[in-house]
């Protein structure tokens, strides 16, 4: 899985389920750490 469609789906998840800033980012991290661990 190529970063930038990784990050969509991360920035996509963080949207819909992150409220403030903060937690917005914490969920994109998340989901990239997730994602990340599928792959391999």
């Amino acid at each position: 899985m190529n970063k930038l469609f990784k990050a969509l789906i991360a920035g996509y998840g963080a949207k819909k389920l992150g409220g403030g800033c903060f937690s917005t980012i914490l969920i994109f991290i998340l989901i990239w750490v997730l994602l990340g661990q599928c792959s391999h």
